[in-house]
């Protein structure tokens, strides 16, 4: 909401020396986010004056068009006399009246202006454009929009002032809950609580009572609209044109100029909040009516766009149908009609109403058409106020369009009553820890309009126009906010004991920590994904992963399920931070897939009036998919950086394989690797990975580099390799808590081992082999070296191993690791056939 501060004066009388900055600063005390204050006109400077223009010469040989005119501008000069210009605009005659700036003015952006020889003549000044005074680009391209005022401006008279072009605009995020700040009404109720100031409230208008002669109308559906007022005004002027100043204040709160009608429905909206809508009467066939539409009608709205309405849309309609979206956009049909396209509009309808809140946010989300008057509707309008609307737009039409307002006034209202909420008188104070006492807090209310009646029970009426006020915290929130945020105490919680991380929050911390340290960097992507990315990474028809859970309503039409896999999401990020220039990437991410088991049943409307049973919750719970929480990481580029120390190594499946070994290590498991066939996985370089959970081994997850296919489905780079496990089965693997490792004070004894194996023995069941082998003295066993050759033989393969050897209360002897070392040996080649290389 934008908020020009001279409009803001005219409801609350503020001291003259109080700046845009000092009122933001009160609003913002308030509880309002007032992002920015726009200084409109900063660094103008005068003479800038009315000028009509005498006569318009033009000049040729020039590669544009070029004008040289005398301008009528009064005294301002000092002489009188006409004022030469040089102009290229042609969007101005002979008679226009036009803002002029002189020599020795500058215009916002620090543009002093000075006479000049040019085009062969000496322009003594500048015909202004709207661009040029800072009042924004009405043209296409630059010098053509030059602003033409209307003829009852004097020459000479000061423009600044004429156009308020000198101003302090507020900028205000108005939060969901504070629809009624959508207004000046109700951002000058706020600052009128926050200077201590009386307010002029512009809804305080005297209103006829309603009676039978008004335009007909017929509400069938109370509930979606709960008042309608209907008005009717003859006799407007088709060539009437906005005021100035009203254009000008539709400008800086950001809004467009139409036509005098549609400004000053705009403008009363802009004023009291109640949307409003003109219908042009002549195009009205019979009664006007409120209904839900149809399903499959059709309606063209004024944006030109024929739509489908769904039976769940409010609509306004006449004999003939659907005329307008109903606190939304008005239709086609009945549009107010300019002078430019014939005899213009001389009779309108204005129409001020009350719609459901939520019927209007559904309508524009459903046809993804957000307006100026949904945006209202759906945060909540005060329904008391369209009377005075629609009497504040009448009112305005006979002034600036010389029209007559009929005596008919139609008011249609469902029974409603005001609104009461009882509250202790203390509850401010407990909510807050601090003793406010009754008399603030009674004051406090009843500066934001509630009636309050009690003394240690308070009886509460809240007004109209707040539809957020509706339990008792809502109340003390309104003495809280108003005393001021800043005053509360400020006092730390003291966390009961046995409170903290639960086992799995501890052990996902710690895997994002490893993974983090091992040079990873998290990645954090939507949960959204569509059947082309599926496609893309390969995935078999009868794959799992192709079981999606589909959103009703997705943010992206290409993308309607959720995930059942971490891979599209962090491969789109290293595709994209590799289109970047980053091509080094080492990326992972924790998160939750969506795995629907097809045994869901159907979820029920829980009550809203108690808590829900257990045996509700659990009829919830079973109407979820199963949502385990996965670790993946993608690698592309080196991984390690080559330099003055030497060669760099690019990333390989390898890496992929050791990133699942080191979520593993967080939770003291040991990881089984074996070859595997695993989409999106390259067949010859794909490891399935292996934990122990309850005695059997358990399939943990993938690694490994990506099929080349996929690579190049999504632009990846090559040799791109990934790797994905399920954390909740890692976590059914640990075996009681983690135990810290033992440390000893003895030295370790190396001893080096080469194994010659057949090519097709997994390394990993040779490393069994020798742990066990090697009995409780073995510390470490690392695989430093693998090698194939003619000197081993065709068909196999040299795996040297380091073993590490420490006895926790002695320094072993070169014979006890020798003999430790020669019982894993032995157990490797009984097992595996190894044999040890050059025996």
């Amino acid at each position: 909401m934008r908020v020009p501060l001279s409009w803001l004066r005219e409801y609350v009388d503020l001291p003259a020396t109080e700046t845009g900055r000092d009122v933001q600063a009160k609003l913002v005390s308030v509880g309002l986010e007032v992002e920015t204050v726009e200084q409109t006109g900063a660094g103008l400077k005068g003479p800038l004056v009315v000028g009509q223009v005498l006569t318009i010469e033009e000049l040729e040989g020039f590669k544009k068009p070029i004008r040289f005119c005398t301008v009528d501008v009064g005294t301002a000069n000092g002489t009188g006399a006409p004022q030469e210009i040089v102009c290229g605009a042609r969007n101005f005659s002979v008679g226009d009246k036009v803002v002029v700036v002189l020599p020795g003015a500058v215009l916002p952006g620090d543009f002093a202006i000075a006479a000049r020889k040019t085009y062969g003549k000496t322009s003594h000044g500048m015909i202004c454009s709207t661009d040029e005074l800072g009042m924004g680009d009405t043209s296409g391209h630059a010098g053509a929009g030059i602003l033409v005022l209307p003829p009852e401006y004097e020459p000479g008279t000061d423009a600044i002032e004429l156009l308020e072009l000198v101003d302090e605009v507020l900028d205000i995020a108005v939060t969901p809950d504070r629809g009624y700040c959508l207004s000046m009404r109700g951002v000058a109720r706020e600052l009128a609580i926050a200077y201590g100031l009386p307010l002029r409230d512009p809804a305080l208008l005297d209103v006829p009572p309603p009676n039978a002669h008004g335009y007909p109308v017929k509400v069938s559906d109370p509930i979606g609209c709960g008042n309608f007022t209907a008005r009717t005004v003859t006799g407007l002027r088709p060539e009437a044109r906005s005021p100035i100043w009203m254009q000008r204040r539709l400008q800086k709160a950001g809004m467009r100029t139409v036509s005098l009608a549609v400004d000053i429905t705009n403008y009363v909206m802009l004023e009291l909040g109640q949307p409003l809508h003109a219908y042009d009467r002549t195009r009205v066939a019979g009664a006007i009516g409120v209904r839900r539409a149809e399903q499959g009608e059709k309606l063209t709205t004024l944006d030109g766009t024929k739509r489908v309405l769904d039976a769940q849309d409010l609509v306004i309609t006449d004999d003939r149908g659907p005329i307008g979206l109903a606190g939304v956009m008005g239709g086609a049909d009945t549009e107010i009609a300019d002078t430019a396209e014939g005899a213009g509009t001389t009779e309108v309808v204005i129409e001020a109403a009350h719609f459901d809140p939520i019927a209007i946010a559904r309508t524009a989300r459903r046809h993804k058409l957000s307006s100026e008057a949904s945006k209202r509707f759906e945060r909540g309008v005060d329904p008391q106020a369209a009377a005075a609307a629609a009497q504040r737009t009448v009112d305005l039409l006979v002034l600036l369009a010389g029209g007559t307002a009929e005596a008919g006034v139609t008011e249609i209202t469902a029974p409603s009553a005001p609104r009461s909420i009882a509250m202790p008188a203390n509850h401010p104070d407990r909510v807050a820890g601090v003793a406010y006492g009754r008399e603030t807090v009674v004051r406090r209310l009843q500066q934001v309009g509630c009636d309050v009646y009690g003394q240690d029970e308070l009886i509460v009426t809240v007004p109209s126009w707040r539809p957020d006020l509706a339990e008792p915290n809502d109340l003390a929130e309104e003495v809280i906010r108003l005393e001021g945020y800043e005053n509360l105490p400020s006092t730390l919680p003291t966390p009961p004991s046995g409170r903290g991380l639960t086992d799995r929050q501890r052990l996902y911390r710690r895997v994002g920590r490893a993974l983090a340290g091992s040079g990873y960097v998290e990645a954090l992507s939507y949960p959204f994904i569509g059947d082309t990315v599926l496609d893309q990474l390969g995935l078999e028809k009868d794959d799992a992963r192709r079981r999606t859970v589909t959103l009703v309503n997705p943010l992206s039409d290409e993308e309607p399920a959720l995930r059942t896999t971490l891979l599209p999401g962090l491969l789109g990020a290293l595709r994209r931070n590799d289109g970047r220039g980053s091509h080094d990437l080492a990326l992972f991410e924790t998160g939750l897939v969506f795995r629907p088991t097809g045994e869901e049943t159907k979820a029920v409307r829980l009550p809203v009036d108690r808590r829900p049973t257990d045996e509700e919750i659990a009829g919830l719970d079973a109407a979820l998919p199963r949502q385990p929480r996965h670790a993946a990481v993608v690698l592309a580029g080196a991984r390690e950086q080559a330099g003055w120390w030497g060669k760099g190594r690019p990333a390989g499946w390898a890496d992929a394989v050791e990133a699942a070994r080191t979520i593993a290590a967080e939770a003291g498991v040991e990881v089984t690797v074996r070859a595997d066939r695993h989409a999106p996985w390259h067949p010859g370089r794909c490891a399935a990975l292996y934990v122990t959970v309850a005695g059997e081994e358990t399939l943990f997850g993938h690694a490994g580099e990506l099929h080349p296919r996929v690579v190049k489905e999504l632009h990846l780079p090559e040799r791109t390799c990934a790797m994905e496990v399920e954390l909740d089965v890692l976590e059914q693997a640990v075996d009681g808590a983690l135990q810290a490792p033992r440390i000893s004070t003895f030295p370790v004894a190396t001893q080096d081992v080469a194994l010659v194996v057949a090519s097709g023995v997994p390394a990993d069941a040779v490393e069994k082999a020798l742990r066990e082998g090697a009995g409780d003295l073995l510390e470490s066993l690392r695989l430093f070296d693998v090698f194939t050759g003619e000197q081993i033989g065709e068909g196999n393969k040299s795996l040297a191993y380091a073993l590490r050897f420490r006895a926790p209360d002695r320094t072993l002897t070169v014979e006890e690791a020798s003999a430790a070392r020669d019982t894993a040996v032995a157990l490797a080649a009984e097992r595996t056939g190894a044999v040890l290389r050059g025996a």
